[in-house]
């Protein structure tokens, strides 16, 4: 998918979706983002298509796809850029913003609740509950799988109204590749996971992790285990807590606040926008 770029010439801002949610659910941050002056990029992860509609059609175009194929195709984006991005990632979009950003790859990065890595020990019976669509089947972890309304509404919508819940799954939900989850959940298992994130960086930019505390996907204990082993770095880590917003707090009707928050937090911790 090609990158949506706004007219803004300052810092550039990549937007990094997770799963089930297609990468045009960034719109309105994009929009209010080149309103602020940023130039923004939000594209998929390898195969997802343009259109929410083209990526139900074709589902095994995602399939199969791990954290490393993610990782470094947006790796390539970002080595592409002008000048080092912000990374603003959403759920397993928020694992890859901290991989990068260990890496060395942009200045800044927003992880909101974001996919547990390597690690991370907290495994709630929520999102055991929100992924068992996928680890119902071990054979998922070559496919890509689909969350119905209902499955939808307890992984994403629940701090919304039912109704609410429905539109946003019609609106953006696409199926999403099972690999990722099974990585993630063997992560502590295996010596070179793919789900490691590099938490002694010192010269990574700062880190803003959010959390929304009705999450059922990525629960707080998830977001607050991530918190204490990123301040095993020397840079900045912050914490954001919204206490009644779920795993859709970047895509319902409350997402402004959330999205006002980061442009505040960038606007501190990123010198070229203060």
């Amino acid at each position: 998918m090609t990158p949506t770029t706004g007219s803004g010439d300052g810092t550039p801002v990549l937007f990094i979706h997770g799963l089930w949610l297609h990468p045009t659910s960034w719109y309105a941050w994009e929009k209010l983002f080149q309103e602020k002056g940023f130039t923004t990029a939000a594209p998929g992860w390898p195969g997802v298509a343009g259109t929410v509609e083209a990526s139900r059609e074709d589902p095994e175009a995602i399939a199969g796809k791990g954290i490393d194929e993610v990782t470094d195709h947006y790796a390539r984006i970002v080595e592409a850029m002008p000048s080092p991005p912000v990374l603003v990632g959403h759920s397993f979009g928020g694992m890859i913003a901290q991989k990068l950003l260990g890496k060395g790859y942009g200045c800044a990065a927003v992880a909101i609740d974001a996919a547990q890595f390597k690690g991370v020990l907290p495994v709630p019976l929520s999102a055991l509950r929100a992924t068992f669509p996928v680890f119902r089947n071990p054979s998922n972890r070559r496919k890509a799988v689909s969350l119905t309304s209902q499955q939808f509404r307890y992984a994403f919508g629940n701090a919304v109204s039912a109704e609410e819940s429905d539109q946003l799954h019609s609106m953006w939900a696409i199926p999403a590749p099972g690999r990722p989850l099974f990585e993630a959940a063997a992560a502590n298992f295996s010596r070179h996971s793919p789900a490691a994130v590099d938490t002694h960086a010192d010269e990574r930019g700062p880190l803003l992790l959010i959390m929304g505390r009705r999450d059922r996907t990525v629960p707080e204990a998830i977001t607050k285990s991530e918190y204490k082993q990123q301040n095993a770095s020397r840079a900045t880590t912050d914490l954001m807590e919204y206490r009644d917003r779920g795993h859709s707090l970047t895509i319902d009707s409350g997402w402004r606040e959330i999205a006002e928050d980061c442009l505040i937090w960038i606007g501190r911790h990123v010198p070229a926008m203060a």
